[in-house]
């Protein structure tokens, strides 16, 4: 078992199913000769060449169009739109076209296709450079959303979404680049659909997602010393929802928080509570709680952007005045 980085965990997922499958090829802007904005693809290019790795013009619609032609006529792209804030200029061919091909050809055209964003804030980038909006990918019947937290998450990840019939969006999180976790030697596949359980409780459960995971699991076990014991849910994947690994937890413990990095109208942590409040109803000892950012834009300025963002103080802060 190896240790690596997050950023590469991403370059080794994408290396593992090019190795196995010469459909696979991977575009995006200055992510071949440059190893990518955030260094996630570096030694591709070496490794398989310019035929496969290849950097493309500035235009985020000319590299999703260019990955729904090659997905139609059999091959496996990977792409990389740079921050995830620019999806909204290839929004169409996103939303209206790669997701809704399959159902709309009745099953005749397929497209395999992963686009893969860094995604969140934290790093200072400001409003436009910063945003959290796996929850915009979410709300579109036909895509498939996934947020790894850890580096063996991002390798797993990836590889189920290149294996995966239909398109997957996978948010890295910047600020998670440089962290390090231990990776299984070998080939490793994850399954998107699944949840796990980070940390163990009986008190509470705090469902999190991508770089909120390491920060519940700070604030459980800070509130472990105060005698809390608070169940930590990795959520890992948007689409398709785990529901039952996410319920099972709030039917053990009898409280559900959410800590969700996206502003918070219309946030992912909202649907999970509306269901938890559907199907768990008489399980519950007291108000779902959903810790969010603010919905502003988000501040590049340190003071404001930390403020904004859940921290650890706040998950902790805001747990100790639910539970009076």
């Amino acid at each position: 078992m190896a240790e690596l980085t997050y950023r590469d965990a991403v370059a080794a997922g994408i290396a593992q199913e090019m190795e196995r499958d010469p459909t696979v090829y991977f575009i995006g802007e200055d992510v071949a000769a440059a190893g990518g904005v955030f260094k996630t693809t570096v030694g591709l290019l070496d490794r398989f060449g310019p035929d496969r790795v290849r950097d493309t013009p500035i235009s985020e619609e000319a590299i999703v169009g260019a990955a729904m032609g090659a997905a139609m006529t059999g091959l496996r792209p990977i792409v990389e739109i740079m921050f995830s804030d620019f999806l909204a200029t290839c929004w169409d061919l996103v939303a209206n076209q790669i997701a809704k091909t399959r159902y709309m050809t009745n099953g005749q055209i397929a497209l395999p296709l992963v686009i893969r964003t860094a995604n969140g804030g934290g790093s200072r980038f400001g409003a436009q450079h910063s945003q959290s909006v796996e929850n915009w990918a979410m709300a579109v019947p036909g895509l498939k959303v996934v947020a790894p937290s850890t580096p063996a998450d991002v390798k797993g990840l990836i590889a189920a979404a290149v294996r995966d019939p239909d398109p997957v969006i996978v948010f890295e999180h910047k600020s998670l680049y440089p962290t390090k976790g231990h990776v299984p030697d070998g080939e490793v596949v994850d399954s998107l659909g699944s949840a796990r359980i980070v940390r163990s409780g009986q008190d509470l459960t705090i469902a999190a997602l991508a770089a909120m995971v390491p920060r519940a699991a700070e604030a459980a076990e800070r509130l472990s010393d105060e005698g809390v014991s608070a169940e930590v849910v990795d959520v890992r994947s948007l689409v398709p929802l785990d529901t039952a690994t996410i319920l099972g937890s709030v039917r053990k413990t009898s409280r559900l928080f959410t800590v969700e990095e996206n502003p918070r109208l219309c946030g992912w942590g909202a649907e999970i509570a509306s269901i938890a409040a559907e199907e768990c109803f008489d399980h519950l000892d007291g108000p779902i709680v959903r810790i969010t950012t603010p919905h502003v834009p988000l501040p590049a300025a340190d003071a404001l952007e930390d403020a904004a963002i859940p921290s650890v103080d706040r998950i902790v802060q805001t747990v100790r005045r639910s539970l009076g």
